[in-house]
C-alpha cells in the first residue's frame, strides 16, 4: 500500500487564539476548532490525563493543513529557542505573493524574521520568521 497524502502537521502551542490569528493573517483559513480528552486520546498519546483544545487551518487552495494544539493537561514541555538547524521539525514553507508585506503583517502577529530577507539564484526570494512556539515559518516569493 502506498500513502495517499499528507494530511496535516501539528504544531504545539502556549496561545492558541494567538496561533490561529498569525496563521489567518499569514493567509490560512480557519477550517474548525475542536476539544479533546478522554481514554483514547490518552491511549494515542501515551499521556494521562489529555485535555486539548485543537484548530485546523489550511491553506487557501485546501491542500495543506496545521493543526494547532493547546495542551491544557498534561503541560506541554519545551520553547527554547533553538537555531534552523537543530533535528526535527523545524521550518515550514509557504509561497507568498510579497515577502516583504507578509514579514510586516506578521510581526503585528509576534512574528521575527530569523535572519533577513534574500535572494536566492535568481527565482526566489526567502525569509524565515519565527512564530507560535518557536517554530520557523518559511516565506518564498517567486521573481523573474
Amino acid at each position: 500500500m502506498t500513502i495517499r497524502r499528507m494530511d496535516h502537521a501539528t504544531v504545539v502551542v502556549d496561545d492558541l487564539d494567538s496561533a490561529v490569528a498569525f496563521f489567518v493573517e499569514l493567509g490560512m483559513e480557519l477550517e474548525g476548532t475542536a476539544s479533546v480528552e478522554g481514554p483514547s486520546v490518552d491511549r494515542l498519546s501515551g499521556l494521562d490525563g489529555v485535555r486539548a483544545d485543537i484548530a485546523m487551518v489550511r491553506t487557501p487552495d485546501g491542500h495543506s493543513r496545521l493543526e494547532l494544539t493547546k495542551y491544557r493537561a498534561p503541560a506541554a514541555v519545551g520553547g527554547s529557542r533553538e537555531a534552523v538547524n537543530t533535528l526535527g521539525l523545524r521550518q515550514v514553507m509557504f509561497l507568498v505573493d510579497d515577502v516583504d508585506a507578509t514579514v510586516e503583517r506578521l510581526r503585528a502577529h509576534g512574528g521575527e524574521l530569523v535572519g533577513e530577507v534574500a535572494r536566492f539564484e535568481p527565482s526566489y526570494r526567502l525569509g524565515y520568521v519565527r512564530g507560535p512556539a518557536e517554530i520557523i515559518v518559511a516565506l518564498a516569493e517567486e521573481i523573474g
